[in-house]
């Protein structure tokens, strides 16, 4: 069975007081991680040692970078490498996210460069990604978010590709309040789910975890989740609220 994934996105927010009694107030906050469910918290660089610290020993609870350097080291004045994530003892790192791509010009075969260098010091990529509402009202998504997956994810051996995790991002739903139907987003989680199929085989692709990625809520959790093709969710702005994002972890499946 496929991992199921709540991952909180903090971005860039809260001091680190405000993320110590964020991350106290949750372990204080009744939810519940099966056998198959994991919680995973991406945090702002200067806090992840600090987290990590807080939730040590706790199952099934991880914590995430939320970017790293496509180079291994060197003169990147303001870079963190994934060799120092790895030192830290890091879980994950989100690559790809859409604020990085559209601030940042993040391309794809940087963020193959980025995917790369995760593997090579033994990190796990979340790997985000999703279309534009110009995109979407095209009705040209598919071949969009294809493109992406393709350019990125394409040149990893099927071993690397097992168990991985994806998210998915309408971008047109991400801090706007829009959120995309549950059929938008179980067809668009189907159709990643198959475009790994045809490349990769079933196998493969019913072990890939994607998470939706659009203004999930503590209100609509469960109903996103239930689709049958969606292992959880990435969450930005309800993780930051310790009872809505145990809400959150409590509505995978």
């Amino acid at each position: 069975m496929r991992k199921q994934i709540a991952a909180a996105n903090w971005k860039m927010n809260l001091t680190l007081q405000q993320a110590d009694a964020l991350v106290n107030e949750l372990l204080a906050t009744p939810h519940n991680l099966g056998e198959n469910q994991q919680a995973v918290f991406g945090v702002p660089f200067p806090y992840l040692i600090s987290v990590k610290n807080k939730l040590d020993g706790k199952k099934n609870v991880f914590v995430a970078a939320q970017n790293c350097y496509d180079k291994k080291s060197g003169a990147y004045t303001g870079e963190v490498s994934a060799e120092m994530l790895q030192s830290i003892g890091v879980d994950y790192v989100i690559l790809g996210h859409s604020e990085r791509r559209e601030y940042f010009n993040e391309s794809n075969a940087m963020l193959a460069a980025k995917v790369n260098i995760c593997f090579e010091y033994g990190l796990k990529p979340i790997f985000c990604c999703g279309e534009p509402l110009a995109i979407r009202e095209a009705g040209t998504e598919n071949s969009f978010v294809e493109t992406q997956l393709k350019e990125s994810l394409f040149h990893l051996t099927a071993e690397q590709l097992t168990g991985f995790v994806i998210a998915y991002e309408p971008i047109w739903a991400i801090g706007t309040g829009k959120t995309a139907s549950n059929e938008q987003a179980q067809q668009m989680h189907a159709h990643i789910r198959g475009v790994f199929a045809k490349q990769y085989g079933d196998t493969v692709a019913d072990s890939i975890s994607i998470l939706y990625g659009g203004s999930v809520k503590a209100n609509n959790a469960k109903d996103i989740f239930g689709q049958p093709d969606v292992d959880g969710g990435l969450v930005g702005g309800a993780s930051l609220v310790a009872t809505d994002f145990a809400t959150i972890i409590n509505s995978l499946k």
